[in-house]
């Protein structure tokens, strides 16, 4: 069994009166795929904001790779990259320009920016459309492209919010190839979906949010298991049973 690389210990985080996480713990083993998964105000946007130090914990405390985010969060930010639902691209500008901005604001030479840069569009199958602007892409390629900018720096922990909103099933299946390359190599990756086919493919364990805390933890067959026959229970039909059927807008 591998490692745990990631350890989140009773992380705690209010916003006025609103508890939107509330006691979390998980951990995730090195060169793991593990799913948040939960409906929309669960808490699951507020633990990744703290997993990746953008938020400071209100009580508890994550260590990635040995440091803790709260005493070491800039040696944390050296170990991780992240790819958010939002796309954050400049659509002005080619591919290939918005990995080397990205590689040059995180410390890079020239060249070593431009290198990165060059394997991670090969990666994501957009290496002969490295000049092209993001405007003209279509949705699919500019989550690969939003991918790939994640990727620069060689990050241990990677963290995947939601990457496949509305693309087409190409694209969608490049994403899935190229996570599972990343994990084969080495890589840890946190994935947050609505899509839970995804995570049943995808991930060696998933977690389910609601209301701030995590109320399942354990592999897709195993949580299937649990409520009758993995071959005929879907992970959607565990996430409705343990989430309930109300609509969460």
């Amino acid at each position: 069994m591998s490692a745990n690389y990631l350890v989140a210990q009773d992380l705690h985080k209010s916003f006025n009166e609103h508890k939107a996480v509330n006691g979390v713990s998980f951990t995730i083993r090195k060169r793991e795929i593990f799913g948040l998964l939960g409906p929309n105000g669960a808490g699951k946007t507020t633990t990744i904001r703290m997993l990746s130090t953008v938020l400071e914990p209100d009580q508890g405390d994550v260590i990635i790779g040995g440091y803790s985010i709260k005493r070491e969060a800039e040696e944390v930010r050296n170990l991780i990259g992240v790819c958010p639902q939002e796309l954050a691209l400049y659509v002005e500008l080619g591919a290939l320009d918005n990995l080397l901005f990205f590689g040059r604001m995180a410390g890079m030479s020239s060249q070593e920016a431009r290198e990165q840069a060059l394997a991670h569009l090969k990666l994501v199958g957009l290496e002969e459309r490295a000049k092209g602007r993001i405007d003209k892409f279509s949705g699919g390629m500019k989550r690969r492209v939003n991918l790939a900018v994640a990727l620069m720096g060689h990050p241990e922990l990677l963290f995947l919010d939601e990457p496949t909103v509305g693309i087409d099933p190409q694209s969608r299946n490049n994403i899935y190839e190229t996570i599972e390359g990343l994990r084969d190599k080495g890589m840890t990756i946190l994935y947050t979906t609505h899509y839970m086919e995804e995570a049943d493919r995808l991930c060696d364990r998933v977690a389910i949010m609601d209301g701030g805390q995590i109320i399942a933890m354990d592999t897709p067959h195993e949580l299937k298991a649990q409520i009758g026959s993995p071959d005929r229970v879907t992970l959607e039909d565990v996430f409705l049973k343990q989430t309930g059927r109300s609509l969460r807008d």
